[in-house]
């Protein structure tokens, strides 16, 4: 099932049309009749006209749906079948609105509205996903309070709110809040739950349930404990409490994005709930932590404040990422946690905001709105959240949020009431600040300095290169956190937050004995691109000294750029002094483990292009692999006397435990590992397979033995185990593709998707592989074209099934500028030909076309 694109480009939507909807929703009544084929959907909505309505039209949504009959007042009507829905002559008083219409979940490969998973009813409604259940107003700002009554012949019925009756064949089920559609959900399946109970800090006991199907109770432990301290969590810092009696979550294994929010029944990709020591990563775990508390917090943070339209989407994402983000840090090691979001940004938001998906947080016009659920919508937006707490300060911004959760409870708002509700908690004009949310690209801003008779001055200039639609940019708010080391090392100036409002403005420091050493931008404190002259030795200086986590990890993550760009430019070996400055840190046992590993971990080679890109020089994706691996190879020799010791200090004895402490040594065990098994051959890697009783230690053993070719009687041995566990498989797809070299990595993916265990259907599965090709550079990048033919055959293919996931896929695509005319030339046809498949989804058609115009 999907939506077939109209042969000319597909309408564009634009903010300043908003209007509201013409009528207030009173009251809904759903009644489900399931069948695979044909379920039935009875709707009875009260709707009231609005007076003065700037769009007064009668027009409900409704997309793939099979009109059986529609009532007004109990009395037949024939309603216009329009484009996208119905609209019907109605009274002009309050009245009844009923229809009975036909929808066949089973033929629903797109996996949006009601659709099955492996026999399983489930539904995916937002954005715009209820238009294919029944006829209504599909509109975040339309919102009711929702009843319920599912029939069917699965054990266990669920939907939205608290449970008002139940026999057999049957539920009813009533959510007291008011909702908009797209958090409907309706869950119907042989299931099983992992049940738990929370009491509430006013005492109101809360039944907690997570559905998995039979022989997947033993992996809800750890996300049922995640989702207590999520609860307590939001109690203590954000004084929210819940407000239903029960609380669902279920595991569904066809799911396009990483879980739902939906008001008292979270539905989660099994990947994002499931796990237990034998199948989960220490990062599978962490993930499934914040995307638990995520999905939770959105209770308050999207559910009872939601957003007025899809325009407003960074309104409850960014602030609900940037929640789940303090909440990761408070479980967990708070640098740590910055320097990993950090990365994630540069790897995903930075290549978006500069290039031709390019978009502000708050876009003004989208022609299909799941394109824009993007890393600038949710990590950028969590950052702007996080320069306003910056700007106003902490107690501010608790002031200013507790009055949002009073003055917009039960409402639709916008980014503006978001920033009135700041400037009437603080008194402070935030008119600039907004730039944040109307501009796209990211900043640069370039750092000069001058020192003279103990006054050392810093003079910053902003400045944002132009983006589609978007040439010129005015200043905006600009919070740098900025610390002064002095030359042996003391600081000499704790953390000032200096406020950038101007184009060009200047901060002098008085009273110091010598020229200090800068440490600019600690914490990240502004999703910045830095641009000042410095040395390596500076570098060095504060990867040794500085008193910030972010910025000495910074300083050594500068380091490792310049080096492998220096290998990559002009042929040199490794820089000496960052190799022994790498050897000094990782022995250093007093630093956290989980830094040291992150520290260790070089910059991807996709950075390296874009720093080359940056600089003027075309990027040569073979020559970056081989500076990358010439320098792994030279580490592992350098360190070759303590890999032993320092692996052995390393290795986690006991019980295996997912807490933060274990996984930090185990993260720095891993790149021990994979740097002796440079110099071993693969036996020590070999031994920790055979020996390991939980999957990271597997996992890195195995990754360390495929990198080094000789891991084929292990990946094997792993398929063998794990060949009937599906979110394990995913695991064993994704790094046949990621370890292989180059030349074969589209050759690998190619095979792979001829695997009787390759499902194109189940996105999980299809990402495994085609992210995996995307995400090996050099592979997917290979001078033959072979990664860029291979992607787009398939997502061609995957088009006509689910349209979100191949748009989304689509943006492996969007760096494809920064490299040299004959891959472009390679990668336009792919394009092109993307474009000209018949019937091709708007989803696509939109991707594409913004890739190509960019």
């Amino acid at each position: 099932m999907k939506d077939a694109a109209p042969t000319t480009a597909p309408e564009t939507f634009y903010l300043k049309d908003y209007k509201p909807f013409g009528f207030e929703v009173e009251a809904v009544e759903l009644t489900f009749k399931l069948a695979p084929n044909s379920t039935r959907v009875l709707s009875k909505i009260r709707f009231s006209p609005k007076k003065n309505a700037a769009d007064p039209r009668f027009f409900l949504h409704g997309e793939a749906l099979k009109l059986i009959s529609a009532k007004i007042d109990g009395a037949p009507v024939t309603p216009d079948l329009v484009e996208g829905g119905l609209s019907c002559e109605t009274p002009d008083t309050p009245f009844t609105w009923e229809a009975e219409v036909e929808i066949d979940p089973a033929a629903n490969t797109a996996l949006e509205g009601l659709y099955m998973s492996s026999g399983m009813y489930c539904t995916q409604c937002e954005a715009e996903g209820f238009r294919k259940i029944t006829y209504y107003p599909d509109r975040p700002d339309v919102m009711s309070t929702f009843s319920v009554r599912i029939e069917g012949n699965e054990t266990v019925l669920l939907s939205n709110g608290n449970p008002t009756g139940a026999g057999e064949g049957w539920a009813e089920w009533h959510d007291p809040w008011p909702k908009p559609a797209y958090l409907f959900a309706l869950v119907a399946g042989d299931l099983v739950n992992h049940p738990d109970r929370f009491t509430t800090r006013s005492g109101k006991d809360v039944e907690l349930n997570i559905w998995v199907r039979p022989g997947d109770e033993g992996k809800c432990a750890f996300g049922m404990e995640a989702l207590k301290k999520s609860m307590k969590w939001d109690e203590d810092v954000y004084g929210r409490e819940y407000d239903l009696d029960i609380f669902n979550i279920v595991a569904v294994d066809d799911f396009n994005m990483g879980a739902m929010e939906n008001k008292g029944l979270n539905i989660f990709n099994s990947s994002c709930v499931l796990a237990s020591p034998e199948t989960s990563t220490d990062a599978n775990f962490e993930r499934i932590e914040a995307i638990i508390a995520h999905e939770y917090f959105h209770n308050w943070t999207g559910n009872r404040i939601t957003c007025r339209d899809w325009f407003q989407l960074c309104l409850k994402e960014g602030l609900t990422v940037f929640r789940d983000a303090q909440f990761t840090a408070d479980m967990r090691s708070e640098p740590v946690k910055r320097i990993e979001d950090v990365i994630a940004l540069r790897a995903r938001q930075f290549p978006e905001d500069n290039g031709p998906l390019a978009h502000p947080p708050r876009p003004e016009q989208f022609q299909e709105i799941n394109n824009f659920y993007t890393a600038t919508v949710y990590e950028k937006g969590a950052e702007v959240i996080g320069m306003l707490k910056r700007v106003v300060g902490d107690d501010n911004y608790a002031a200013a949020l507790d009055l949002y959760f009073q003055r917009h409870d039960g409402q639709a708002c916008t980014i503006e009431d978001w920033l009135k509700v700041f400037e009437d908690a603080t008194g402070r004009d935030l008119s600039q600040f907004k730039l944040w949310y109307s501009q796209a690209g990211t900043p640069r801003v370039q750092v000069s300095e001058d020192y003279a008779d103990g006054a050392y001055t810093l003079t910053f200039e902003q400045s944002t290169p132009p983006t589609p639609g978007q040439p010129d940019k005015a200043p905006r708010v600009i919070p740098l956190a900025v610390g002064l080391l002095s030359p042996n090392g003391d600081e000499v100036r704790a953390t000032d937050v200096l406020e950038l409002t101007e184009a060009k403005q200047s901060f002098t420091f008085d009273g110091l004995a010598a020229k200090p050493v800068p440490s600019i931008l600690r914490e990240f404190s502004a999703p910045v691109i830095l641009k000042r002259e410095t040395s390596n030795a500076e570098r060095a200086f504060l990867l040794a000294h500085d008193t910030d986590p972010f910025n000495r990890w910074e300083a050594g993550n500068a380091l490792a750029t310049e080096t492998r760009v220096t290998m990559v430019v002009e042929g040199a070996a490794p820089d000496a002094a960052y190799l022994d400055a790498l050897e000094t840190l990782v022995r250093d046992d007093t630093l956290d483990p989980a830094f040291r590993a992150l520290v260790l971990s070089p910059p991807s080679q996709s950075e390296i292009a874009q720093t080359l890109h940056d600089r003027g020089v075309t990027p040569d994706p073979q020559k970056i692999y081989d500076a990358a691996e010439t320098f792994a190879q030279t580490l592992a020799q350098q360190l070759e006397t303590s890999l032993p010791r320092l692996y052995a200090a390393t290795t986690v004895d006991g019980p295996y435990q997912p807490d933060a402490h274990g996984a930090g040594l185990r993260a720095l065990n891993g790149r021990i590992l994979s740097l002796l098994t440079r110099l071993d051959g693969g036996e020590q890697a070999a031994r920790q397979y055979q020996a390991a009783d939980n999957m990271t230690q597997q996992y890195a053993a195995l990754a360390a033995l495929m990198k080094a070719e000789n891991g084929e009687t292990q990946s094997q041995a792993f398929f063998d185990q794990w060949q009937g566990d599906r979110l394990v498989m995913d695991k064993w797809f994704a790094l046949q593709v990621a370890c292989a070299a180059p030349e074969t990595a589209a050759a690998v993916a190619s095979k792979l998707t001829d695997h009787a265990l390759f499902d194109m259907k189940n996105p999980n599965r299809f990402r495994a592989v085609m992210g995996a090709l995307a995400g090996n550079h050099a592979g997917f990048h290979h001078a033959s074209g072979a990664g860029y033919q291979l992607l787009a055959e398939n997502l061609i293919a995957l088009d006509s099934l689910n349209p979100q996931t191949t748009a989304r896929m689509c943006a492996a695509f969007q760096t494809w500028k920064r490299y040299d005319s004959a891959r472009q030339a390679l990668i336009r046809v792919e394009l092109e030909r993307i474009l000209a498949t018949e019937d091709l989804s708007r989803d696509t058609h939109e991707m594409v076309s913004r890739i190509l115009q960019g």
